[in-house]
């Protein structure tokens, strides 16, 4: 089996992809643009030298078994807070009302896997909300929400390959619609915030979209597109993240906590989103 490694960073590789190859004994250099390449036939037993190497160097790398075309998988799925944009929209809510730092304390223990109920800590922090005006949903999104870089390349770079998007979210519905009439999303799924008076009541309507949902709807999915787990691209920041992740082969931890790179097959923490399209041939 002819194992692949690609290096990507968020620059010009420049006189980096010789120092890899010849780290990891590659047989071959193919050149996918100025950020990112890709050593053909590397010996897998450099990996360790080469995680060393790579974050010295500030470079993502994926060793890759299985080189295969894009047009081969069919579903991505991605979390939205920190990882397809570049905030915790329940965090830029709270200092609306100047509870931030109450608010994202949780959130950070949450998301690193330290609060083990996500549905409680969710529960927790919208109560802090209470009395927000809803009028700071619309200021968070046109003031502080960014989609992360390389978000709309990999959206659109899925979805030419015959890929579905679904976001999945323990966010709010508030954003996810909008991210999804923007980016054209195939399917949404995120928690609802009541509102009353046009004030948030600090209360969740429905059931909470946890860590379990968000696997359940990538399942659902993936048996409505007939996908494998083998084709299917997960890709997440947070704890919650992690059961979804590991129904996917290739699950991506994007600049995430610890605890998620740890258990991801794919970490990337210096390029963009769209850095996942290079795990992949691009024509068939």
């Amino acid at each position: 089996m002819t194992t692949h490694l690609i290096l990507q960073t968020s620059s010009i590789l420049g006189n980096l992809i010789e120092h890899a190859a010849a780290i990891s004994s590659a047989n071959g250099i193919h050149h996918i643009n100025s950020c990112a390449a890709r050593l053909i036939d590397v010996d897998p037993a450099s990996r360790e030298e080469i995680m060393q190497w790579a974050a010295a160097n500030r470079v993502d790398t994926a060793f890759i078994n299985d080189y295969k075309p894009l047009t081969e998988m069919k579903v991505l799925a991605m979390d939205m807070d920190s990882t397809l944009i570049n905030i915790e929209c329940i965090d830029e809510i709270a200092d609306m009302a100047g509870r931030k730092q109450q608010v994202s304390a949780i959130t950070e223990a949450a998301m690193r896997g330290e609060i083990k109920d996500f549905s409680e800590s969710l529960r927790r922090r919208v109560a802090l909300l209470e009395g927000v005006p809803a009028s700071a949903l619309e200021k968070v999104y046109e003031e502080r929400l960014r989609l992360n870089p390389g978000a709309e390349k990999l959206v659109q770079g899925a979805q030419a390959a015959g890929l579905k998007v679904l976001l999945v979210s323990g966010g709010f519905t508030f954003f996810t619609e909008r991210l999804q009439a923007r980016l054209g999303l195939d399917e949404i799924h995120a928690n609802t915030l009541e509102i009353e008076n046009g004030v948030l009541t600090g209360h969740v309507l429905g059931d909470i979209v946890d860590g379990q949902a968000k696997a359940n709807f990538l399942k659902a999915l993936a048996e409505k597109e007939n996908s494998l787990p083998e084709q299917c691209i997960a890709m997440g920041d947070g704890a919650n993240d992690l059961i979804m992740m590991g129904h996917a082969a290739y699950s991506v931890a994007y600049r995430a906590k610890p605890v998620v790179q740890e258990q991801a097959a794919f970490s990337i923490n210096y390029s963009g989103l769209d850095a996942v399209l290079n795990y992949f041939k691009q024509d068939a």
